[in-house]
């Protein structure tokens, strides 16, 4: 095994026996605020290496879990058993773009063999990568008289009820939101407006921070059936907007057995989510509105400005890059929102377990974000599947799983990013390996086609068993007395030109068969 020399994104550690999960956390914390890298335990930190095993953290998964809680920041870990011992990689991705990680107070880097704060002009180049945040810019003539009272009070019920902090309950409005940068000194911010605003205020000093509900019964409507403006802060008409979009929320029926579940056509948790991240990313300096338009089976959500620099459709599970950070920093302070992420990884888990459609980003370009959320229920027998899987082992399954599940459920090809979760799904028992070498497959386990009582359909699936592959090309030899490899083709179809040259290799060894002439005329015939 060969391993690259220490550099800014690998850390070698030793750690036979144990190793401090908060100098862990530090370190994770230092490699993604250098760019991301893999923290590697049970190897020499010094050359040549070597590897010596590690005991450390037995149960990755809780250590996994308790990383992603301190950071925010979808670490994965994996054990490889080297014949030396066991060696633990964390693999750790970059901080969002422009937003430096803290942990314990200070951003942490390493130098040497130790961890120190980042120095001042790091933390400066950091934060300049996204440019000026507008939301923290102070709008001209505004002033506190512009913020709605009972917007303020909203975000000080949550904030207190997200922190446990009954302090909050005392001070002013002005310290209350001084502390959360959303006014200074120098006047009220854009985000204050953004979230707080009262009508008339944002009417005359940001009147495209508005979001705009419309509602078709068909596909084809010109004209909606209902329409709804907001333009005020957004603490004052979230929960409204949930409201309309619920009154024509159709609930979907699936019969299980003896019972009769219900799933809602349009996940809520899902729907606000989309809205935060159209609140939290949108351009600002755009003069579009927010769109949301709701039909009976699907939500589209256009936001103005396109994505934020650096993401896109196929990265934005992994990484974040908040156009608005006050904005969101607020909303997360009131249990909103997730700083550190995007909310996609919910809406993504909520669509693979409800067997929905995933989110649809046709229509994006560079100027606006086109959002569809489809809410019929794709394939019932699939959400049977996971409603029997049960809870705990759910539990245990990140948004990655999901989607590894849903490539598998449609036999699409799996993206490469996806390929690290097959064994942890393996070990669940939820999916199968069926072949080897370059024919190895997974498919849904047995006990799905079993539960859908379609058997058959397993075995089609998993194939003949290599002995009886072997089988099948010997029978036809007895027929025709010689066979080619397009032939055998024929008589297994559902194997590649490279797994029946295997079959056919391992009966030469056998001495069952031969191989006459090496052209194309070539072919096979019984000793």
């Amino acid at each position: 095994m060969h391993w690259s020399s220490e550099d800014e994104h690998l850390e070698f550690k030793e750690a036979k026996q144990r190793f401090d999960f908060e100098r862990l956390v530090k370190y994770c914390c230092a490699l993604a605020n250098e760019g991301g890298g893999r923290m590697i335990l049970g190897i020499t930190n010094k050359r040549p290496r070597r590897v010596v095993g590690t005991l450390a953290f037995s149960n990755l998964q809780r250590t996994k879990s308790g990383l992603i809680e301190r950071l925010h920041l979808r670490i994965d870990a994996e054990e490889i058993r080297h014949p030396d011992g066991r060696v633990l990689i964390f693999h750790v991705p970059s901080r969002p773009l422009g937003t430096p990680l803290q942990y314990k107070g200070a951003y942490w880097m390493r130098r040497g063999e130790d961890l120190v704060p980042m120095l001042p002009d790091m933390l400066r180049r950091i934060f300049n990568e996204t440019g000026p945040d507008f939301s923290h810019e102070i709008c001209p003539y505004s002033s506190i008289e512009d913020l709605d009272p009972d917007a303020i009070t909203e975000f000080r019920k949550r904030w207190v009820i997200k922190s446990g902090n009954r302090d909050l309950e005392k001070i002013s409005d002005e310290q209350l939101l001084c502390d959360v940068e959303l006014i200074s000194n120098a006047g009220i911010s854009y985000a204050a407006l953004i979230l707080m605003g009262r009508k008339k205020s944002l009417a005359r000093l940001l009147p495209n921070a508005e979001v705009i509900f419309e509602y078709r019964s068909r596909d084809a409507s010109i004209d909606s059936q209902q329409r709804v403006e907001f333009r005020e802060g957004f603490f004052l008409f979230h929960d409204r907007l949930w409201e309309l979009i619920n009154l024509r929320n159709d609930i979907q029926h699936f019969r299980d057995g003896l019972f009769l579940l219900d799933i809602p056509t349009f996940n809520e948790e899902v729907v606000r989510e989309a809205i935060l991240n159209a609140a939290c990313h949108r351009d600002y300096r755009h003069q579009g509105s927010v769109f949301i338009r709701q039909y009976p089976k699907r939500i589209v959500i256009e936001s103005p400005g396109g994505f934020p620099e650096g993401i896109s459709e196929e990265n934005l599970l992994y990484r974040q890059h908040p156009r608005n950070r006050i904005i969101a920093e607020a909303l997360a302070k009131a249990g909103l929102v997730e700083r550190a992420g995007q909310g996609f990884d919910k809406i993504y888990t909520a669509c693979c377990r409800e067997s929905k459609p995933l989110p649809d980003f046709t229509g994006t370009d560079n100027y606006w974000v086109f959002l569809t959320l489809n809410g019929a229920i794709q394939d019932q027998e699939f959400l049977r599947f996971l409603e029997k899987i049960g809870d705990e082992t759910q539990k245990s399954f990140t948004v990655e799983d999901f989607l590894t599940l849903h490539y598998l459920r449609q036999e699409m090809k799996l993206p490469e990013n996806l390929t690290l979760r097959l064994q942890h799904l393996l070990n669940c028992g939820v999916i199968e390996k069926t072949g080897r070498g370059r024919g190895t497959r997974h498919i849904l386990s047995k006990r799905f086609y079993i539960l859908m009582k379609k058997r058959g359909d397993y075995t089609t699936r998993r194939g003949l068993d290599r002995e009886t592959n072997k089988e099948l090309i010997i029978k036809h030899l007895k027929h025709f007395h010689k066979g080619t490899l397009a032939e055998f083709k024929q008589v297994l179809p559902s194997l590649t030109r490279h797994q029946i040259y295997g079959l056919l290799r391992e009966l030469k060894k056998e001495g069952r068969v031969r191989l006459t002439g090496k052209t194309r005329g070539g072919h096979w015939e019984l000793l």
